[in-house]
């Protein structure tokens, strides 16, 4: 059975935008505390509003083609399904041996 993109309502993709703008200004007053949660509720309103805001997500790609290698790491660590797709695509791209002269 092929998967059907659910539309989700306009006022749960606001909410989830907001909680996660709460998120990560909420994060630098949890930072001084001891233990990670500040980084934990950071990464949690990062995925929140790069999931509901298409300008968060194209300021995050052009932040990610200026610094590639902080923009990897940060949509590794996020589980984000695009990065997980342009990895696998890479890996494929590397395993498939090259023949020249074939057109």
């Amino acid at each position: 059975m092929p998967s059907v993109k659910a539309v989700r309502s306009p006022v749960l993709r606001f909410g989830q935008l907001v909680l996660g703008i709460v998120l990560i200004l909420s994060a630098p007053l949890l930072a001084p505390l001891p233990g990670p949660a500040g980084i934990f509720l950071f990464a949690g309103g990062m995925v929140l509003v790069l999931r509901n805001s298409r300008w968060a997500r194209l300021k995050w790609a052009r932040l990610k083609r200026r610094w590639p290698r902080t923009g990897h790491f940060v949509d590794r660590m996020m589980r984000r399904q695009s990065a997980m797709r342009r990895h696998e695509r890479a890996k494929a791209a590397k395993s498939t041996p090259i023949t020249p002269g074939a057109n």
